[in-house]
């Protein structure tokens, strides 16, 4: 167990949740590094999270339940909880921190020795900025632009996220290779220019075979003129 002056330990922190978890709630003495509430002793009503603040240990002094750090708190020795009625009669305190609300709202440690109703005052500023870090916009969705090549013809297709900007549609070979030009991979646009030279074989042998079909059909009708 802690001693009063040396503050909460890991083990006692995880101690005093198992006890929370239990419907219990334990008691602990202030510490010297609590200021003016030193000795005093209080109930811990909840532990919030200590990723978010250094104060997480919720201590119920009097009719006040205010968050500590476990430098501020020690585990009580047995039999302290009869002192715990003296809490509602604090001892005589300087003027400006006459009411119980000035006295508990402490200040953090670097700054124990300013006036405590600065301190007060210095809280909100801490809200605003926590608040602001939530705000965070939502960017657009995702545009995919896609070039395909199928069966001999070239298509363009667009979509952004789940909706269709634009079903594929056929554009020309020579569009086609200005567009792959844009993208500087290598290897794409070797393919596309050996895709164009097999069309382009294709078309010229396509080309022969009706240029010989055409003489065929003129010779034909040339024989045909001089036999009439």
């Amino acid at each position: 167990m802690g001693a009063a002056g040396q503050g909460l330990s890991d083990d006692e922190v995880r101690s005093i949740r198992e006890a929370l978890a239990a419907g219990r709630r334990p008691k602990v003495v202030f510490t010297a590094a609590a200021g003016q509430i030193a000795g005093q002793v209080g109930q811990v009503v909840e532990l919030t999270d200590p990723a978010v603040s250094d104060e997480f240990v919720v201590v119920r002094f009097g009719r006040d339940e205010l968050p500590f750090s476990p430098t501020d708190v020690a585990v009580a020795p047995r039999g302290a909880g009869r002192r715990e009625a003296k809490v509602e009669e604090p001892a005589p305190v300087p003027a400006v921190a006459a009411e119980p609300e000035f006295v508990l709202d402490r200040v953090p440690a670097q700054r124990r020795e300013e006036p405590v109703v600065e301190a007060a005052e210095a809280k909100p500023a801490r809200r605003v900025v926590k608040a602001a870090k939530a705000v965070k916009p939502k960017g657009p969705a995702g545009l995919t632009v896609t070039l395909a090549y199928a069966e001999g013809e070239w298509t363009v297709a667009a979509q952004q996220g789940a909706k269709v900007l634009a079903k594929p549609y056929v554009v020309k070979p020579a569009e086609a290779l200005r567009m792959v030009a844009l993208v500087d991979v290598p290897g794409v646009h070797e393919a596309v220019e050996q895709i164009l030279s097999v069309e382009r074989a294709e078309a010229e042998q396509q080309a022969e075979r009706l240029r010989a079909e055409l003489a065929e059909i003129e010779a034909r009708l040339a024989e045909l003129r001089e036999a009439g």
